[in-house]
C-alpha cells in the first residue's frame, strides 16, 4: 500500500493541522475541505498522464478513495499535497496498466481561458506516446517541481533511475512537439481570423460543400475520428471521406473552443427525435491560416464538457 508519512508539515498552519487530525478520525467534510485545495490540480495531473478526460475522472476518484482509507497512517514527513500527488501518480500507473495504449487523447478539458493548471493539448499527447514510467517522471520533474529523490520514493525507484528517464523523455517530447505551438500560431492570428476560420468550417460543413472545407485544409492535413482507428492524410483521401461518408448526412455545427484551440460542436439529423443531436467535437489544428488536422472526437456525451447543447432544433433561429 502507501508509506507511512509525516503529518503535519513544518509549515502548516495550525487551522490546517486540525482540519488534518480531524479528517484523521473520519470526517468525511474535514476531508473534502482539505482536498478543495488541490482537486483541480490533481485532475490536471491524471490527465496529462493519461490523456482523457473520463480516464483522469477515473484516477481522480480511485486516488481519492485511497487517500481516504490511507489518510489514517499519514504522518507528515513529506507535505499533503505531494503525499496526494504520490497517491496520484500510483493511481494513473495503474490505469495505464490496465488498458490498451493510446496515441491520442481521446478526450479534452473543458472549454476554458489558459491558464497554468490546463496543458497545452500537442503536449499532452506527446506524453502519451511516452513509456508509463518516463511520462510520470517528466510530469512530476518538469510540470510538478519535485525533486528527483521525491520523485524516486514516489515511484520506488532510485534516484539515478529518475535522472535517466528524465534524459529520455525530454529528448522523445523535443522530438515530437512542432516548432511553433498551437497556442503561438492563434495567438499569430488574432481572434477576427480565428472566428472567420471556425465560422467557414462550420458553414461548409452544414452546406455540405466538400470543395470549400478541402480548399481550407493544408496539402498534408489529416483527419482522425478518435476512438475509431481509421484516418485520412492529405487532401485527396479527405476529399473521398467527406464526399462518401461524412457529409453524406445533414449537420448542423456550433463554433467553440476546447482548451484554447478552435473546435466545432457537430449535431446529425436524428428523425425520431425531430432534432440534430450532438456526436462528434471536430478539433481543429492550425498552421498559418489553413487547417492541418482536423480531429473529430466520437463521444456522444462529451458536449456537457464544453457547455454544449445536447440538441439543436430542426430549423435554424432566424437572424433579426
Amino acid at each position: 500500500m502507501f508509506p507511512r508519512m509525516s503529518i503535519t508539515p513544518a509549515d502548516a498552519t495550525g487551522e490546517q493541522r486540525a482540519l488534518l487530525a480531524t479528517a484523521q478520525t473520519g470526517d468525511e467534510e474535514a476531508f473534502r475541505r482539505l482536498l478543495e485545495p488541490h482537486g483541480r490540480e490533481l485532475h490536471a495531473h491524471c490527465y496529462r498522464m493519461l490523456g482523457s478526460v473520463h480516464d483522469a475522472e477515473d484516477a481522480l476518484q480511485d486516488a481519492l478513495l485511497r487517500a481516504w482509507r490511507g489518510l489514517p497512517g499519514f504522518e507528515g514527513r513529506s507535505s499533503l499535497r505531494a503525499w496526494l500527488y504520490r497517491i496520484a501518480t500510483n493511481a494513473c500507473l495503474n490505469a495505464m496498466e490496465r488498458r490498451p495504449a493510446r496515441h491520442l487523447p481521446v478526450a479534452y478539458l473543458p472549454a476554458s481561458d489558459w491558464d497554468d493548471d490546463e496543458p497545452p493539448l500537442a503536449f499532452v499527447a506527446a506524453l502519451q506516446l511516452l513509456p508509463p514510467g518516463q511520462r510520470a517522471v517528466l510530469v512530476m520533474r518538469e510540470v510538478l517541481g519535485f525533486s528527483a529523490r521525491e520523485v524516486a520514493e514516489s515511484l520506488g525507484t532510485t534516484v539515478a533511475s529518475v535522472n535517466s528517464a528524465l534524459q529520455r523523455a525530454r529528448k522523445a517530447i523535443a522530438e515530437r512537439l512542432p516548432a511553433q505551438s498551437q497556442q503561438a500560431t492563434l495567438r499569430g492570428l488574432g481572434e477576427g481570423e480565428l472566428q472567420a476560420i471556425a465560422e467557414g468550417y462550420a458553414d461548409a460543413m452544414e452546406r455540405g460543400d466538400v470543395a470549400a472545407v478541402v480548399a481550407m485544409l493544408t496539402e498534408d492535413a489529416t483527419w482522425s475520428m478518435p476512438p475509431w482507428a481509421c484516418w485520412y492524410s492529405g487532401r485527396e483521401a479527405i476529399t473521398g471521406f467527406l464526399r462518401d461518408n461524412a457529409l453524406a448526412q445533414p449537420w448542423r455545427h456550433v463554433v467553440t473552443r476546447a482548451n484554447g484551440q478552435l473546435a466545432v460542436g457537430c449535431y446529425s439529423l436524428n428523425a425520431e427525435r425531430s432534432a440534430y443531436v450532438f456526436e462528434v467535437l471536430d478539433v481543429l489544428d492550425l498552421r498559418g491560416g489553413h487547417i492541418a488536422a482536423v480531429t473529430g472526437f466520437v463521444t456522444a456525451d462529451l458536449y456537457a464538457s464544453f457547455g454544449l447543447p445536447a440538441e439543436l432544433p430542426l430549423a435554424a433561429p432566424q437572424a433579426p
